[in-house]
């Protein structure tokens, strides 16, 4: 009996075995260049979980020729890295540093001239971004390449070849709706869908497995969501993404893998953004259906509260757009950057001894309680932040009441027409 899983044993031993990594491993790519010219280079790979990071890492340092020691930067502790060091200083080694965007300050300067005097290749893993997660310092000591995610396609014929190459021991028979449903619930990672295989001929040696088998065995996709990890922040961003391109099966699909990890507060976070940025004043009866859903959420909790989410949800994703209050305070706080202030207009200013002699003008003593006055500072009368859009009729109505109060070009207002404009959308 086979001692270690079969994704153990199937790992690849040559740069040709490895699948779905062209642009780093095919003809002419950086990778085969550095094994074909014997100038190998410190690296950090990053990707998705389950792509080959690893075995990429360990058929280099097989291909080069060195001693390949792996230090995890969660749980190993600097002594661990320290014989490591000792050894490449006698034999040169390649260091594989798994999770490196976890690895600790005095870790990181103990390994630094190392990695810089060439005593140590490092290869850093991480399923993190490291432009945003890894020290500056390591990163620019290291070559940075992203793995892509396997494509289905690619993933179902690595699965027949699998077969073929095992066929001692995988006896089961495997349709191709099977194989599509392996690869489909394993979320393009391979090692999950050599898992799932070894399982269902383990548990169907010799036979025919039908989809109902493997449906029934299987039950549940492989969901790639840690919090801590890049791939959830991407949830998030393909979330919002969604609905502020209207796309309400999309925003959907990421609301389910959003509530399969049960993380509701992120998730109203999220949402409470969305209904301000993206839906914002084309149609602001959001606001209050988005606070409502956010209580009543929290008050039923899992599972019960996917229903009141998917409600707010299509809501927002189908509403019209506008980000025009995000645009506006971006551009005020813009010229705040760039010194552009000026002076408060002493009519606005609480005191009694007043430099100019125009007083403030109380627009509620005006009609239609509006009045002609200053309110901008002199230096910044001509600066326009706000820019009303049309995709509701409620910011329709706001853009059309938008006139300059300052110095002459207030325009009448037929206040109840635009109210009867401003009815919930």
């Amino acid at each position: 009996m086979h001692t270690r899983p079969l994704a153990f044993r199937a790992r690849p031993n040559t740069l040709d075995d490895i699948i779905g990594q062209d642009h780093l491993i095919g003809p002419g790519a950086v990778l085969r260049k550095m094994v074909e010219t014997g100038r190998y280079a410190s690296l950090i790979l990053y990707g998705d979980a389950g792509i080959g990071k690893t075995t990429i890492a360990q058929v280099l340092g097989t291909t080069f020729g060195l001693n390949t020691f792996t230090f995890n930067a969660s749980i190993n502790a600097k002594a661990d890295l320290k014989a490591v060091i000792e050894q490449a200083k006698h034999y040169g080694a390649l260091l594989i540093v798994d999770e490196i965007h976890r690895m600790k300050k005095d870790i990181q300067d103990y390994l630094l001239p190392h990695v810089e005097r060439g005593d140590i290749i490092m290869i850093g893993l991480t399923t993190n971004n490291p432009y945003h997660s890894v020290n500056a310092a390591i990163r620019s000591r290291a070559h940075v390449y992203k793995l892509n995610s396997i494509p289905h396609d690619t993933l179902v014929a690595y699965l027949k070849t699998l077969i073929q190459r095992f066929s001692d021991e995988i006896t089961a028979k495997f349709e191709d709706d099977v194989l599509d449903y392996i690869a489909r619930i394993s979320n393009r990672e391979i090692r999950a869908a050599i898992n799932r295989l070894e399982l269902l001929n383990n548990s169907f040696p010799g036979k025919s497995i039908q989809l109902a088998d493997a449906e029934r065995l299987l039950q549940k996709p492989s969901l790639t969501l840690d919090k801590d990890e890049d791939n959830y922040y991407n949830i998030l961003s393909a979330f919002q993404k969604s609905i502020r391109g209207s796309d309400v099966d999309a925003s959907l699909h990421y609301l389910a893998r959003l509530i399969a990890m049960e993380d509701l507060d992120s998730i109203l976070r999220r949402l409470t953004v969305i209904a301000y940025e993206d839906v914002g004043l084309a149609n602001p009866s959001v606001f209050a259906k988005m606070e409502a859903a956010a209580q009543a959420s929290l008050r039923v909790g899992f599972p019960e509260a996917r229903i009141i989410l998917s409600a707010l949800v299509i809501d927002l994703a189908l509403s019209p757009k506008s980000n025009s209050a995000c645009t506006a305070i971006d551009k005020a706080l813009k010229d705040l950057e760039d010194g552009k202030m000026g002076k408060i207009p002493n009519h606005l200013i609480n005191i009694d001894n007043f430099e100019d002699k125009d007083a403030y003008r109380y627009p509620h003593n005006f009609p239609e309680h509006i009045v002609k006055q200053r309110y901008m500072p002199e230096e910044l009368t001509e600066a326009r932040y706000y820019e009303g859009a049309e995709t509701g009729q409620y910011e329709t109505a706001l853009k059309a009441r938008n006139k300059p109060l300052f110095p002459d070009a207030f325009g009448p207002y037929i206040i109840a027409e635009l109210i009867s404009l401003c009815e919930p959308y």
